[in-house]
């Protein structure tokens, strides 16, 4: 009885001599906490999303205070918050609203499946064991990996079997993009002028697009020939768009025989369906 008693005695202690020994220590070696970072996280939104790069706003509060990134590199700030961040610490940095388009239309009644897929229901899964469900295989697979990554609730499946954006809750932050096995998610500044080409298909045989997605771009040039400012090239088979170029006259969509072009100003829910 003697030994647990004095057992109890020694653990108690000995407990409260390192508590003591803890609470000087913290006193002695307590470091203040740095002002301009608790003003510069104050700023943030506290999503944590990771898409500037850091890992979440504390994270990127303290690389703004040490100059190792832009203020304007959060996508989720608003422009007053950015520029009050740019202004603790002497920038001239503005923010650029972003937003992100879905470049295919290959939706489950245009776009051809391969056949039953019974194996993981995830798009990276799903490229990895067959190159996608569907006979294009630039398709969007359409699993919704971008929409358990989105942390804005931006994001919602369609009964067509493609993603929706809602432009009033995505963000730009890119988080989606970088998730996308196809690279089919575009992110691009809200305010930009002219078109995107809504299709990815890579493939040189334009009967063979046809057969596989009744929205694929045929490849036929009829936009470059069209357009007024030279402003399109085809490269890799995609009708790339020199916006320094592009006056956003929209004749091209206009004779694009696949409505693969739209102009950006007029994305919304409708140019999917």
């Amino acid at each position: 009885m003697n030994t647990i008693l004095l057992t109890a005695i020694f653990a108690a202690s000995l407990t409260l001599i390192l508590g003591v020994l803890l609470g000087i220590f913290r006193k002695v070696f307590h470091v203040e906490s740095d002002v301009l970072v608790s003003l510069i996280r104050e700023t943030l939104p506290g999503a944590n999303c990771g898409a500037c790069g850091f890992p979440g706003c504390d994270g990127f509060a303290a690389a703004v205070s040490a100059k190792e990134a832009e203020p304007d590199k959060c996508t989720v700030s608003d422009a007053k918050s950015t520029k009050k961040r740019a202004e603790l610490v002497g920038s001239n940095a503005d923010i650029v609203p972003l937003m992100v388009v879905l470049a295919c239309r290959g939706s489950r009644d245009r776009a051809q499946e391969k056949g039953i897929y019974t194996g993981e229901k995830n798009c990276r899964g799903a490229k990895i064991a067959s190159q996608g469900v569907k006979l294009c295989s630039w398709a969007c697979i359409g699993f919704g990996d971008c929409i358990t990554v989105c942390q804005f609730g931006a994001i919602t499946m369609g009964e067509n079997g493609l993603p929706f954006i809602d432009r009033t809750k995505c963000t730009g932050c890119g988080m989606c993009a970088a998730e996308c096995p196809q690279l089919l998610l575009k992110i691009v500044p809200r305010d930009r002028e002219g078109v995107i080409a809504l299709c990815q298909n890579r493939n040189p045989i334009r009967a063979q697009i046809r057969k596989n997605c009744a929205a694929g771009c045929i490849k036929c040039g009829i936009c470059v020939k069209k357009c007024p400012n030279q402003a399109i090239e085809i490269i890799n088979g995609i009708p790339e768009i020199d916006y320094k170029k592009c006056s956003s006259c929209g004749l091209c969509v206009g004779v694009c025989p696949a409505g693969t072009l739209r102009e950006l100003k007029t994305l919304n829910r409708v140019d999917y369906t």
